[in-house]
């Protein structure tokens, strides 16, 4: 699935790296609210960012974000 460059905002960005550095990721459904004020429309991202989890390092949404694909 194509990930815009255009939802890698500032926020994005800070959300994204923070969870990944402090592997702390109770902030998924915060990074869902600025994709979506980013203009991200994709269902999986935001349900995912969304959902229960279990999030961990290595999270495709987080590592989307920040490059890592």
């Amino acid at each position: 699935m194509p990930f815009s460059p255009s939802w890698r905002t500032d926020t994005v960005l800070a959300l994204a790296s923070q969870m990944y550095k402090s592997r702390e990721f109770s902030a998924m459904p915060i990074l869902a609210d600025a994709l979506q004020d980013a203009g991200c429309d994709a269902t999986d991202v935001l349900n995912h960012c969304r959902g229960p989890g279990p999030h961990v390092r290595g999270c495709w949404v987080v590592d989307r974000v920040l490059g890592k694909e």
